[in-house]
């Protein structure tokens, strides 16, 4: 072995002699390898790493006009705009001086302009009218003024709790298509603890609301305990117990001893008495009932059911995903059945509401007047949220109040409305239509900083990865 030191430029040479095998035994010399004197992979040039967050952070108005323009109200608000386009085209297309000016169109445009002018603005302007202000009655003095605002809260009370029982099985992920069976059982229960006890004034009528709600809670759990423990499709479910529910409402007020009016062959029941009617917020002229303060009251608790307490958590977390939900040791059967007992008790608000509220002369089986599926579409406007619900109650609430002084100062098919809140659904529905339509960013689109980025990124680990 050599004594001598060796250095940086020295041979590596082993200390013992190896075979051509490897072991120690070996007489043969292996090759003499050489440090090398230059290194032969290079390193690639820094690059800083970025990612969306640092994108956004170098465009922050431009990541907040994306994350504005592609959330739910902007949504909401363009497919309501895009909605009464629609219509404001639907009501030139049927008014009559639109189409006599049309025939000459090409020789006086301006007449056919004028005329669509006249008709859509006269529609809208007389759905402001009914539905917000009635500037035409100002001189009559503030209370006819804001009546039509008060018409608007009516109309969109029981909208609102009921949009409150679409949205809540929404967030649990079911589809409760039954509001109007469970606001028909609710209806008969109340009206019949209405005009069948004698009850003090308050007492009267806060009972009958209460068994309302637990009526539509009960037909309500019915369908979500088919869901949770037989596997049943919620949707089939609750459109049938819809029928099952209007059959047997409608033969209970044909029967006589049942809900039909003593004395009448009419398929009507008996008017409520004073002490089980919800008394009116301003009096008259109005006819804005306490039942608005009950569905804000709806709202408020709906709002902290979902946000804050525990068992909305599981709510959501059902409804973002059920097997995770499961587990994760939560019993979805429990949630899926507890949802819809929720969903059925604000839809029995909503009919205990018109019996006590909105129909105190009577009720038959139309009851529902609809609203167990404009609830529907209410809830899809507000978000499945509980204030958003109750803005979109309001609107729809609008409609309603406007729908009929537009149909009688102007002539317009009250049709017309039908048809805006269809078209709403339909943009609801299909996001990207609408953001097609006015130019929006498409939500998870990169902008062109962040694309330009990652191009960078992806060229520096390839290059990195062929060289080493």
């Amino acid at each position: 072995m050599n004594d001598q030191p060796l250095d940086a430029d020295d041979p590596i040479q082993p200390d013992v002699p190896q075979r051509a095998s490897g072991t120690p035994d070996s007489v043969s010399s292996p090759a003499i390898v050489h440090a090398p004197e230059v290194a032969e992979v290079a390193a690639p040039a820094a690059v800083v790493p970025t990612d969306d967050r640092t994108a956004e952070v170098e465009d922050p108005w431009g990541s907040a006009f994306r994350r504005i323009m592609g959330g739910n109200l902007v949504m909401a608000i363009l497919a309501i705009i895009t909605s009464l386009i629609v219509g404001g085209i639907l009501i030139a297309a049927t008014d009559e001086r639109v189409q006599e000016t049309a025939g000459y169109f090409f020789a006086r445009p301006a007449d056919m302009l004028a005329a669509v002018w006249d008709a859509v603005g006269g529609a809208y302007w007389a759905l402001f009218q009914g539905s917000i202000l009635n500037v035409a009655r100002a001189d009559a003095g503030f209370a006819q003024l804001i009546k039509p605002l008060t018409d608007t809260l009516n109309f969109a009370t029981p909208l609102i709790a009921a949009g409150l029982g679409v949205a809540i099985a929404f967030r649990v992920g079911l589809f409760n298509i039954g509001g109007r069976g469970q606001m028909l059982w609710a209806a008969a229960a109340a009206g019949w603890v209405g005009f069948s006890f004698s009850l003090p004034p308050v007492l009267h009528v806060l009972v009958a609301i209460a068994v309302g709600i637990v009526a539509g809670a009960i037909w309500g759990g019915i369908a979500g305990a088919l869901k949770a423990y037989t596997g049943a499709h919620e949707v089939i479910v609750t459109i049938m117990l819809n029928f099952v529910a209007l059959w047997f409402i409608t033969w209970m007020l044909r029967t006589p001893g049942l809900l039909q009016n003593p004395g009448s062959n009419n398929p009507i029941s008996p008017a409520m008495p004073e002490t089980a009617i919800l008394p009116s917020i301003f009096g008259p002229p109005f006819v804005l009932h306490w039942g608005f303060v009950l569905s804000v009251a709806a709202v408020i608790f709906c709002s902290w059911l979902i946000n804050r307490s525990s068992l909305g958590f599981q709510f959501r977390a059902v409804g973002y995903n059920a097997n995770a939900a499961l587990n994760a040791g939560m019993n979805v059967k429990r949630i899926t059945l507890l949802a819809m007992l929720f969903a059925g008790g604000f839809m029995g608000l909503a009919g205990a509401q018109q019996v006590t509220g909105a129909v105190t002369t009577g009720f038959t089986a139309g009851i529902d007047a609809g609203i167990g599926f404009d609830a529907i579409t209410v809830a899809l406007l507000g978000g499945s949220t509980p204030w958003g619900t109750f803005f979109a109650g309001l609107l729809f609430g609008a409609f309603k109040a406007g729908g009929f002084r537009m149909q009688a100062a102007e002539g317009v098919p009250i049709d017309i409305i039908l048809v805006v809140q269809s078209f709403i659904v339909l943009f609801i529905a299909a996001p990207p239509l609408v953001r097609a339509m006015f130019g929006l960013p498409q939500p998870g689109k990169k902008s062109r900083q962040q694309r330009r980025d990652e191009v960078s990124l992806a060229a520096a680990a390839t290059k990195k990865g062929e060289s080493a």
